[in-house]
């Protein structure tokens, strides 16, 4: 249609439009058109008392054709008039609607919806030319008026599309204007890494602000996941603590797990330099290079890993029924040792390597350092083995009776515990007897040591304080009604675990009970400390986490239906095992059970785990099977070659 210019002079001059809301007026042609779909011949004002008209195409049709494109079907039915005096009612707030859960947020887009111009009149990009043309010669507040008329006769339907094409118009993205500095710095107080990475897909400027490496340093610290760089001592509190689960000194001592003792898992940081790095060392030198960002997501995928996902693949160790007495894991072996008499060595993926054969009954104690292992058993004797090459390197014969435990002070020193009473002190090199501790009258059940200290515990219910180079007793720790069958020792405190059902806290310089941590109502075969945490488990099947600042119970799990036959625990999670056949997984700082780790088993003999790795030692239908958990999805797997 054309607008002729004497039409044009009278609406220029016509009188200011009112903002001012009216019911809109209702037509039957506008009713025959809602109804049939076709289009009036008459055409409609935008007021009923103007003097002007405005030759335009059926407004209600083009609005109806917007709708149509955007959300209603193509078939033509009648559709209701929205009214000014009878608002309609939401249908969350009828007496008989339930209450709506909360609508989340929708994601930040950068552009609205188009509407379509698929089914569009002849006449309309033409009208829309001419109003277009005529909206740019008008003032503001002419405009104001303009677009309040079109709003006034819009339906819910109309106004909602209104709304959702002007809201992303009138938004302004902050990181557009200020400098990266705030912008970094806004970031940072996004804990939810999740929420980061929804951030980076909003926009280029997003993406390159959220890929900072400076960002994902602080949330490095945030989640703990500290790394060093080659070279940098740890000088964490914890750096030169012995005990068996450390994972992040250098110099580490692989400790043994007791069949009635704590599980360990002693990983060997320090090779030989004649030797070539192995695999997961090359993958750690390839860690340390990386950026925070791929340490942050190689750590917090595999935290998500332990929680739901791992690879396990079990391996049978036995044809027969056997008894694992004890497990060890290194940076380069898993070791096993049966009460058969043979030594098992697996590669770190699980693949057995090598049987060690030369006892001639149950081996009850060992403990590898690098290619070293030393083990002893039932037949009296203390074994060197190299592992690389599978042989026995000294046969170190003394004890009168079974060796029950053995440590390592470090690659020459060897100390043994045995059921004679006495503990020995071994020259690896030369394989000669060095000191005989004497003192205790029954049994020596564990051993724990701390640079040049180690701490026995005896069935005589007291534990003796060693000096290694000395030869000597410094302190005896009475206290005990009962056998004591574990101990933990971090060189300022020292934990002991007895029959008697409770847990001692002893202060080894001056030999005093710091505290008595009552609890459990069977025996504490299970200690291990780490920091100010202490965890303990019992043969009643409990697990409980305690704080030694206060020396009070943090946690009680209810963790098996009989006795706790393995534990081990680090910086968030604590992992049992029981003789009920389950290996479950804990929050160590809410208590709050995870998940169990693989399908209930008939007995679970020893569990060891790593930061990428769990091994279970089990019985199923009657034979020995190890299982090997890698926390490595598919995703860590195309990142790095873990094993």
């Amino acid at each position: 249609m054309d607008i002729d210019k004497q039409q044009y002079n009278d609406m220029s001059a016509h009188p200011p439009l009112s903002p001012r809301p009216r019911p809109i007026p209702i037509d039957p042609e506008s009713l025959e058109l809602r109804s049939t779909g076709r289009r009036p011949h008459t055409r409609h004002s935008f007021t009923s008392d103007s003097d002007y008209q405005l030759p335009a195409p059926n407004l209600l049709s083009q609005s109806d054709s917007i709708n149509s494109a955007r959300s209603r079907p193509s078939v033509a039915g009648p559709t209701r008039l929205s009214t000014v005096s009878r608002p309609s009612l939401p249908m969350n707030m009828l007496p008989s609607a339930p209450a709506s859960p909360p609508t989340p947020a929708p994601s930040p887009t950068p552009f609205s919806r188009q509407p379509s111009w698929k089914d569009a009149a002849e006449d309309e990009d033409g009208f829309t030319r001419l109003a277009r043309a005529h909206f740019g010669h008008q003032t503001d507040a002419q405009r104001q008026r303009f677009l309040a008329e079109l709003l006034n006769m819009c339906d819910n339907s109309q106004l909602s599309f209104v709304a959702h094409f002007v809201a992303p118009r009138l938004k302004k993205d902050p990181f557009e204007h200020l400098p990266d500095e705030l912008c970094l710095r806004v970031l940072m107080f996004i804990d939810e890494p999740r929420s980061l990475a929804r951030a980076s897909q909003v926009s280029q400027r997003w993406h390159k602000l959220v890929n900072d490496d400076m960002l994902w340093k602080e949330m490095c610290k945030k989640y703990a996941y500290r790394r060093r760089a080659s070279g940098e001592p740890d000088t964490s509190p914890r750096a030169n603590q012995s005990h068996p689960y450390s994972f992040t000194s250098r110099n580490k001592r692989p400790l043994e797990g007791a069949p009635l003792g704590p599980s360990s898992s002693a990983p060997n940081l320090a090779l030989s330099l004649s030797e070539p790095p192995s695999p997961v060392q090359k993958n750690k030198k390839r860690m340390q290079s990386q950026s925070h960002y791929m340490h942050f997501r190689h750590k917090y995928l595999i935290e998500a890993a332990w929680r739901k996902g791992g690879h396990c693949k079990p391996h049978f160790i036995t044809p027969d029924q056997g008894v694992v007495t004890s497990l060890h894991l290194t940076d380069r072996y898993i070791v096993v040792a049966m009460d058969n008499a043979k030594i098992h060595v697996f590669n770190t993926v699980g693949e057995h390597q090598k049987t060690l054969k030369g006892h001639v009954m149950g081996v009850w104690a060992m403990v590898p350092w690098d290619d070293i292992l030393v083990s002893g058993g039932c037949d009296r004797d203390v074994r060197v083995w190299n592992m690389a090459t599978g042989r026995s390197v000294h046969v170190l014969r003394g004890h009168t009776s079974t060796v029950r435990c053995l440590k390592m002070s470090d690659s020459k020193t060897a100390i043994s515990g045995s059921r004679d009473t006495t503990l020995r002190i071994w020259d690896l090199e030369s394989g000669l007897c060095k000191n005989v501790l004497v003192g205790h009258q029954a049994s020596v059940r564990c051993l724990a040591i701390y640079g040049d200290t180690v701490v026995s515990g005896s069935y005589d219910t007291t534990a003796r304080i060693w000096s290694i180079s000395e030869g000597k007793c410094l302190k005896t720790l009475s206290g005990h009604f009962s056998q004591i069958y574990a101990i933990a020792f971090d060189g300022t405190r020292i934990a002991t675990g007895s029959l008697d059902t409770s847990v001692r806290i002893w202060d080894p310089n001056t030999g005093l009970c710091i505290a008595v941590l009552q609890g459990h109502t069977s025996l504490v075969g299970q200690l291990q400390m780490r920091g100010n945490t202490l965890v303990t488990g019992g043969s009643d099947g409990s697990v409980r986490v305690w704080s030694l600042v206060t020396n009070q119970a943090k946690h009680r799990l209810a963790a098996h239906d009989n006795s706790v036959t393995s534990l081990q625990f680090d910086d968030n999670r604590i992992v049992s095992g029981g003789s009920d056949g389950r290996v479950k997984i804990w929050d160590v700082h809410t208590g709050q059970p995870i998940r169990e780790l693989c399908q209930p088993a008939e007995a679970v003999w020893r569990v060891a785990f790593e930061e990428e790795k769990a091994v279970i030692m089990a019985s199923r239908n009657n034979r020995t099977v190890m299982e090997a958990s890698h926390m490595c999805n598919v995703v860590l797997q195309a990142m790095l070659t873990c094993f």
